[in-house]
């Protein structure tokens, strides 16, 4: 835990925050995102949803600012973190003592059998939430979850497991306490009558696809340190309208900018356009069951996936990554050509330099260098000359099937899209592109209603397994669709985990065979470097399948006016608005 607390301190970044007094009070407008698609905090799975998420909840524990700025993971809704207590079996048992007095925005008192309910809710398969499997660390997961509330104030819970990061799970919104009586109704986080919560803020008004307001919640337990009374969070994904607002000063904080203003706000608001640091990838996914061989190709079954693979990989050789960050994000992005983001550590490193074949001069599974493009290109044309109609008189593929991408409303995710597009273009491959808004665009891609589609993944808490557990067959996070539908039953698949002191060989198994049971015994491994290697093992058959296009290891870009103190956000995307004050 001390080294996990080090690299977050190192990426934290302290800033300033603006508001402006009201007659009732302090009053912050914002803009993170458009409507979200749902505030329920065992259902999120969005970074805008988990920062409004966090100022209307509290756990066990949540993350804090020290006086010199840094950032850390500090007991809440908990007496203290607790040290566990080792098991005959090998678990480990956790028992927590809730601060007394404690109660929900409508006045009930707030008890351990609160989280009991929440927990064996949003882990269970009734449930289906995204972040489920975020308890498989947990005995009994998923339908017999070990958590008991032994009396009011008290709650236990085993792990398999001793898990380094089980602190940062505790402040993650899926362990967040929610209670029974308000969520019996499917629709009780839609609307500001239902909505019921235990922490700094209240929804006191949501004017759908407008502005949902967040009040001070007077029986928060720690209501006397929370400085900012209101936080109007507006609701847009159009960039240059928050950008308007922003000049205008009606709104202090925007999470979105237009690209093609970037270059003159880093000089006219030399203090006000932040890039913060932040652990994150930002890539294209494939539909992994989206047939993109030609009409009349014979390969079938295995075959079929193998030589979808190597497609998929060519086609990411195709992309100019260094035009991307350096033309389009414009914010200090670094260009990616692994999953795992910058800044999360093995035994020996950073993770993402220690991914890939290991006789190589790169980081990663292919060279990003601006000097290695023209290499790429050539090698990806190599590859689809296998399986395409090639034009030698125009350098086109004539035969490949029209692709569509699927991203959501924002200027830099469009002119992504349309750089992507050129791309393939140029080698005779017509990709159309298709925008929906934030909530339909996450359930469509969620759905794998979509051949290529935009993503990101920011870390959930400081452990490269946050990036590589999403991935298999039941997680509602698996957008891929891998080991789903026609990929559930293809055995082409190889994991040898003997070196590591398991009985685990299992040739040609299908993904759940195999990369569902890697993952499972990453989760139950102690031993750090077998983890570790096991987990390289695990982004080595993601990347293989070319499903998982790394374009770049995210920055934060925000703008912030300068007149406030108290304002900070953290590596994994959080902006935290309740302990602002004006200048």
């Amino acid at each position: 835990m001390k080294k996990t607390l080090a690299l977050l301190l190192a990426l934290a970044m302290v800033l300033s925050c603006v508001s402006f007094a009201s007659a009732e009070g302090t009053t912050i407008s914002v803009c993170l995102s458009s409507e979200p698609d749902t505030l329920d905090p065992a259902l999120n799975s969005a970074v805008d949803g988990a920062t409004m998420i966090a100022h209307l909840f509290a756990g066990l524990s949540t993350w804090a600012q020290t006086e010199d700025g840094s950032l850390v993971i500090v007991a809440n809704g908990a007496e203290e973190l607790t040290e566990p207590v080792a098991n005959e079996d090998g678990t480990v048992t956790y028992t927590y003592k809730l601060v007394a007095g404690q109660k929900w925005s409508d006045g009930k008192d707030l008890t351990a059998k609160d989280y009991e309910f929440a927990w064996k809710r949003a882990a269970s398969t009734a449930l289906g939430a995204d972040y489920g499997y975020m308890f498989e660390v947990v005995k009994g997961y998923p339908d017999e979850l070990a958590v008991t509330a032994l009396d009011d104030l008290t709650l236990e819970v085993t792990l398999n497991n001793p898990v380094a990061y089980w602190n940062e799970l505790l402040a993650f919104p899926t362990y967040l306490p929610v209670r029974e009586d308000v969520v019996a109704s499917e629709a009780w986080a839609t609307d500001p009558a239902t909505y019921i919560c235990n922490g700094p803020y209240t929804i006191s008004a949501w004017e759908h696809n407008s502005v949902i307001t967040l009040t001070k919640n007077p029986n928060y337990f720690k209501a006397d340190e929370i400085l900012m009374d209101e936080i109007k969070c507006f609701l847009s994904d159009d960039a240059n309208n928050m950008l308007a607002n922003f000049e205008n000063g009606d709104w202090q904080l925007i999470d979105d900018v237009p690209t093609s203003e970037i270059a003159n706000l880093k000089v006219e608001y030399p203090t006000e356009f932040v890039v913060a640091g932040q652990i994150g990838t930002y890539y294209v996914c494939w539909n992994i069951n989206e047939e993109i061989l030609p009409e009349g190709c014979e390969l079938t079954g295995e075959a079929a996936e193998a030589a979808r693979a190597e497609i998929r990989n060519a086609i990411g050789l195709l992309f100019d990554r260094n035009y991307i960050v350096e033309e389009i994000g414009q914010a200090g992005q670094v260009p990616a050509s692994s999953f795992v983001a910058m800044g999360m550590s093995d035994t020996t490193g950073e993770f993402y330099k220690n991914a890939g074949p290991a006789d190589k001069e790169y980081y990663g599974y292919f060279d990003t260098s601006a000097d290695a493009y023209l290499d790429n290109w050539d090698a990806a044309i190599a590859t689809l000359r296998k399986y395409y109609n090639y034009d030698e008189a125009t350098c086109m593929f004539t035969n490949f099937p029209s692709l569509t991408y699927l991203y959501n409303t924002s200027e830099g995710h469009k002119a992504i899209g349309e750089y992507l597009q050129n791309a393939v273009a140029g080698v005779g491959i017509t990709m159309n592109l298709v925008n929906q808004e934030w909530n339909t665009f996450l359930n469509t891609r969620k759905d794998g209603d979509y051949s290529i589609a935009r993503n990101g993944w920011l870390a959930d808490y400081n452990d490269p397994i946050c990036f590589l557990d999403m991935w298999v067959s039941e997680s509602g996070n698996n957008d891929v669709q891998y080991g789903r539908d026609g990929h559930k039953d293809l055995k082409m698949y190889n994991l040898d985990l003997t070196a590591y002191g398991l009985d685990v060989k299992v040739e040609n198994g299908t993904w759940a065979e195999t990369y569902d049971v890697l993952i499972s015994a990453i989760k139950g491994c102690t031993d750090s470097a077998n983890r570790y290697a096991m987990m390289h093992i695990a982004e080595d058959m993601l990347m293989s399948t070319g499903c998982i296009v790394p374009l770049y290891f995210y920055t934060d870009i925000y703008m912030l006016k300068d007149n406030i103190d108290g304002f900070f956000s953290n590596p994994l995307g959080y902006k935290y608005f309740m302990y602002c004050t004006v200048k």
